[in-house]
Protein backbone atom coordinates (compact mmCIF):
# COMPACT_ATOMS: atom_id res chain seq x y z
CA UNK A 1 0.00 0.00 0.00
CA UNK A 2 1.09 3.53 -0.96
CA UNK A 3 -1.31 5.29 0.98
CA UNK A 4 -4.25 4.48 2.72
CA UNK A 5 -6.28 7.60 1.03
CA UNK A 6 -7.66 9.59 4.18
CA UNK A 7 -5.07 12.47 3.13
CA UNK A 8 -6.53 13.12 -0.57
CA UNK A 9 -3.23 15.91 -0.81
CA UNK A 10 -0.98 12.61 0.02
CA UNK A 11 -3.00 10.35 -2.49
CA UNK A 12 -3.05 13.04 -5.38
CA UNK A 13 0.80 13.38 -5.00
CA UNK A 14 1.58 9.69 -4.85
CA UNK A 15 -0.55 9.13 -8.16
CA UNK A 16 1.24 11.68 -9.92
CA UNK A 17 4.62 9.77 -9.50
CA UNK A 18 2.91 6.54 -11.21
CA UNK A 19 0.61 5.40 -14.19
CA UNK A 20 -2.93 4.73 -12.49
CA UNK A 21 -6.00 2.88 -13.72
CA UNK A 22 -7.38 6.09 -14.88
CA UNK A 23 -4.34 6.60 -16.79
CA UNK A 24 -4.30 3.42 -18.28
CA UNK A 25 -8.47 3.23 -18.91
CA UNK A 26 -7.47 5.82 -21.77
CA UNK A 27 -4.36 3.74 -23.76
CA UNK A 28 -5.28 2.13 -26.52
CA UNK A 29 -3.55 3.20 -29.28
CA UNK A 30 -0.13 5.57 -29.45
CA UNK A 31 -2.04 8.53 -30.10
CA UNK A 32 -4.00 8.04 -26.98
CA UNK A 33 -0.24 7.59 -25.55
CA UNK A 34 0.84 10.90 -26.60
CA UNK A 35 -2.46 12.34 -25.05
CA UNK A 36 -2.14 10.75 -21.67
CA UNK A 37 1.28 11.69 -21.44
CA UNK A 38 0.44 15.56 -22.09
CA UNK A 39 -1.62 14.86 -18.86
CA UNK A 40 0.40 13.31 -16.66
CA UNK A 41 2.57 16.48 -17.60
CA UNK A 42 0.60 19.32 -17.75
CA UNK A 43 -2.49 18.38 -15.98
CA UNK A 44 -6.25 18.31 -17.25
CA UNK A 45 -8.33 20.72 -17.53
CA UNK A 46 -11.17 18.94 -16.64
CA UNK A 47 -11.97 19.33 -13.17
CA UNK A 48 -15.09 17.65 -12.97
CA UNK A 49 -18.99 18.39 -13.78
CA UNK A 50 -22.62 17.38 -12.70
CA UNK A 51 -21.45 13.74 -13.73
CA UNK A 52 -18.67 13.31 -11.73
CA UNK A 53 -20.58 15.43 -8.70
CA UNK A 54 -23.01 12.23 -9.05
CA UNK A 55 -20.84 9.75 -8.91
CA UNK A 56 -18.98 10.74 -6.10
CA UNK A 57 -22.00 11.53 -3.89
CA UNK A 58 -23.73 8.54 -4.74
CA UNK A 59 -20.31 6.30 -4.37
CA UNK A 60 -20.54 5.73 -0.89
CA UNK A 61 -23.95 4.34 -1.06
CA UNK A 62 -23.50 2.09 -3.66
CA UNK A 63 -19.84 1.38 -1.82
CA UNK A 64 -22.32 0.36 1.23
CA UNK A 65 -24.45 -2.07 -0.98
CA UNK A 66 -21.73 -3.72 -2.68
CA UNK A 67 -20.34 -4.07 1.19
CA UNK A 68 -23.88 -6.25 2.46
CA UNK A 69 -24.64 -7.62 -0.96
CA UNK A 70 -21.06 -9.27 -1.88
CA UNK A 71 -18.60 -8.78 1.10
CA UNK A 72 -16.64 -6.42 -0.40
CA UNK A 73 -15.58 -3.23 1.79
CA UNK A 74 -14.82 -0.01 0.43
CA UNK A 75 -11.64 1.34 -0.01
CA UNK A 76 -9.69 4.61 -0.80
CA UNK A 77 -5.93 3.28 -0.59
CA UNK A 78 -3.52 3.40 -3.26
CA UNK A 79 -1.54 0.32 -4.22
CA UNK A 80 1.62 -0.11 -5.97
CA UNK A 81 2.39 -3.65 -8.21
CA UNK A 82 4.93 -6.02 -6.74
CA UNK A 83 7.43 -5.57 -9.52
CA UNK A 84 6.79 -2.03 -10.38
CA UNK A 85 6.14 0.70 -7.85
CA UNK A 86 5.14 3.22 -10.60
CA UNK A 87 2.12 0.98 -11.48
CA UNK A 88 -0.78 1.91 -8.84
CA UNK A 89 -4.12 1.09 -8.20
CA UNK A 90 -7.18 2.66 -6.28
CA UNK A 91 -9.64 0.22 -6.42
CA UNK A 92 -13.25 1.15 -5.04
CA UNK A 93 -13.58 -1.67 -2.91
CA UNK A 94 -11.48 -4.69 -1.60
CA UNK A 95 -11.96 -8.05 -0.16
CA UNK A 96 -9.35 -10.63 0.66
CA UNK A 97 -11.13 -13.90 1.09
CA UNK A 98 -10.47 -16.94 2.88
CA UNK A 99 -8.98 -19.36 0.46
CA UNK A 100 -6.52 -15.88 0.16
CA UNK A 101 -7.58 -14.67 -3.26
CA UNK A 102 -7.92 -11.33 -3.75
CA UNK A 103 -11.38 -9.48 -5.02
CA UNK A 104 -12.15 -6.15 -6.01
CA UNK A 105 -15.17 -3.84 -6.68
CA UNK A 106 -15.53 -1.27 -9.43
CA UNK A 107 -18.15 1.76 -9.05
CA UNK A 108 -19.74 3.54 -11.60
CA UNK A 109 -23.05 5.36 -12.46
CA UNK A 110 -24.41 6.38 -15.67
CA UNK A 111 -27.48 7.59 -17.32
CA UNK A 112 -27.32 5.19 -20.32
CA UNK A 113 -28.32 1.45 -20.48
CA UNK A 114 -25.33 -1.10 -20.86
CA UNK A 115 -25.31 -4.10 -22.96
CA UNK A 116 -21.55 -4.83 -22.09
CA UNK A 117 -18.78 -2.79 -19.81
CA UNK A 118 -17.28 -0.40 -21.53
CA UNK A 119 -14.00 -1.25 -22.96
CA UNK A 120 -12.22 1.74 -21.07
CA UNK A 121 -13.71 0.54 -17.85
CA UNK A 122 -12.68 -2.92 -18.32
CA UNK A 123 -9.04 -1.64 -19.00
CA UNK A 124 -9.10 0.34 -15.61
CA UNK A 125 -10.25 -3.26 -14.02
CA UNK A 126 -7.92 -5.48 -15.45
CA UNK A 127 -4.86 -3.10 -14.11
CA UNK A 128 -6.11 -2.85 -10.83
CA UNK A 129 -6.49 -6.77 -10.78
CA UNK A 130 -2.75 -6.72 -12.12
CA UNK A 131 -1.50 -3.89 -9.75
CA UNK A 132 -3.53 -5.77 -6.58
CA UNK A 133 -2.67 -9.74 -7.81
CA UNK A 134 -6.78 -10.14 -7.84
CA UNK A 135 -8.59 -12.97 -9.65
CA UNK A 136 -11.53 -11.19 -10.31
CA UNK A 137 -13.61 -8.19 -9.73
CA UNK A 138 -17.51 -6.95 -9.15
CA UNK A 139 -18.30 -4.16 -11.74
CA UNK A 140 -20.91 -2.25 -10.35
CA UNK A 141 -22.99 0.26 -11.95
CA UNK A 142 -26.26 2.43 -10.96
CA UNK A 143 -28.29 3.79 -13.60
CA UNK A 144 -29.88 7.00 -13.63
CA UNK A 145 -32.24 9.41 -15.38
CA UNK A 146 -31.58 13.28 -14.54
CA UNK A 147 -29.23 12.34 -11.95
CA UNK A 148 -31.96 10.07 -10.03
CA UNK A 149 -31.32 6.20 -9.45
CA UNK A 150 -33.19 4.17 -11.31
CA UNK A 151 -33.47 1.10 -9.64
CA UNK A 152 -30.91 -1.71 -7.66
CA UNK A 153 -27.30 -1.35 -9.16
CA UNK A 154 -26.51 -3.85 -11.80
CA UNK A 155 -23.15 -6.05 -11.88
CA UNK A 156 -21.27 -8.42 -13.48
CA UNK A 157 -18.01 -10.43 -12.10
CA UNK A 158 -15.22 -9.44 -14.51
CA UNK A 159 -12.17 -12.22 -14.50
CA UNK A 160 -8.65 -11.97 -14.68
CA UNK A 161 -7.39 -11.81 -18.24
CA UNK A 162 -3.69 -12.14 -18.58
CA UNK A 163 -3.10 -11.18 -22.50
CA UNK A 164 -5.06 -7.84 -21.80
CA UNK A 165 -3.08 -7.11 -18.41
CA UNK A 166 0.31 -7.96 -20.66
CA UNK A 167 -1.11 -5.66 -23.20
CA UNK A 168 -1.53 -2.53 -20.63
CA UNK A 169 1.50 -3.30 -19.10
CA UNK A 170 3.36 -2.66 -22.13
CA UNK A 171 1.40 0.17 -22.92
CA UNK A 172 1.91 1.65 -19.12
CA UNK A 173 5.86 0.81 -20.07
CA UNK A 174 5.69 2.85 -23.15
CA UNK A 175 3.75 6.04 -21.78
CA UNK A 176 6.59 6.05 -18.35
CA UNK A 177 9.00 5.54 -21.58
CA UNK A 178 7.09 9.12 -23.16
CA UNK A 179 7.23 10.86 -19.69
CA UNK A 180 11.13 9.80 -18.89
CA UNK A 181 12.01 11.07 -22.48
CA UNK A 182 10.42 14.26 -22.21
CA UNK A 183 11.31 15.19 -18.45
CA UNK A 184 15.02 14.43 -19.40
Amino acid sequence: MVTDGSDRGEWFRARARGITATDVAKLSTPRSIEAAAREKLFGSRFSGNAYTDHGKAREPEIAAWVQREHGISPSQALFHAEFDRRHLATPDGLALREDGCVELAEIKTTNKEWRSIPRQYLRQVWWQQYVLGAERTLMVWERHENFVPVGEPEFRWVDRDESEIERLVKLASQLIDVLIERTT
